[in-house]
């Protein structure tokens, strides 16, 4: 591995890259926060990705892609003098510092529950109106729903044991199933949210990433679907002419090559 010297560097190379980008290269010049955004947001998906695959050369090539953006803002935060790099890295250097009392100072802490416990009494003390504040609302619905309930357990809103939560599953299960009998779509949709926000929140109590594990499924059921694609190919057929049945039977032999 690269020494200490050796990483500030490379970090110093890629800045002194980033400045001749931003001079001399006529799509880097015309880059503002606003137009690279959506790329940033791209960019983060990619690195999830390989993170899933647990990819570790495409880790390093995407965490490259999202350092460039990083360094990328930071020199356009410092053409107007509002800030640059060295004041990013104090700034997330200094919050680190206060929000670990713990190792920086003489507080004292018995878990992992209790640093996160901290941190948000820390946030509240530092000016935010509500635990909630720092949820970003254009996050994915069902990331922001595990973050929110992440949120409020950090200061104590929570079940104590998964079982009253598998039982508030239960619950919203047998409210949607009257509401499907109703007919009210309306009200099926409401149902429906709750079931899925308290399955969320189930997740958290078993030590389940609801969002690693959707994406698995994705992912176990693409690759399903497209064997099942290339065998019906491989007998002259199309999906469209072959009956469930018939269907099932690739089906199922995927299932056992693709788990």
């Amino acid at each position: 591995m690269n020494t200490r010297e050796q990483q500030l560097k490379a970090v110093g190379r890629l800045l002194d890259i980033m400045d001749e980008l931003r001079l001399k290269c006529p799509w880097d010049k015309k880059q503002t926060f606003q137009t690279l955004r959506h790329l940033t947001i791209e960019e983060t998906y990619e690195l999830g990705d390989a993170i899933l695959d647990n990819n570790l050369q495409e880790i390093k090539k995407e965490l490259g892609d999202l350092l460039l953006h990083i360094v990328f803002y930071a020199k356009i935060g410092s053409e107007t003098d509002a800030f640059d790099i060295a004041d990013v890295a104090h700034t997330i250097s200094e919050k680190l510092i206060h929000r670990h009392p713990h190792i920086y100072s003489n507080s004292v802490v018995k878990d992992e529950n209790e640093v996160k416990q901290n941190w948000e009494k820390l946030k509240l003390k530092e000016g935010k109106n509500s635990v909630l504040e720092g949820v970003p609302k254009s996050l994915p619905a069902l990331v922001k729903a595990s973050r929110i309930q992440e949120k409020v357990a950090g200061v104590g809103f929570d079940w104590e044991k998964p079982e009253q939560v598998w039982e508030k599953v239960q619950e919203e299960l047998n409210e949607l199933n009257t509401e499907l009998k109703k007919g009210n779509k309306q009200n099926i949709e409401a149902e429906f949210g709750d079931v899925l926000f308290s399955l969320i929140n189930y997740a958290r109590f078993i030590n389940v990433n609801p969002e690693n594990a959707l994406e698995q499924t994705n992912k176990k059921f693409i690759n399903r679907f497209i064997y099942l694609e290339k065998e019906a190919k491989k007998i002259g057929k199309s999906l469209h002419d072959m009956s469930l049945s018939e269907m099932d039977v690739f089906w199922n032999k995927a299932k056992k090559l693709y788990r």
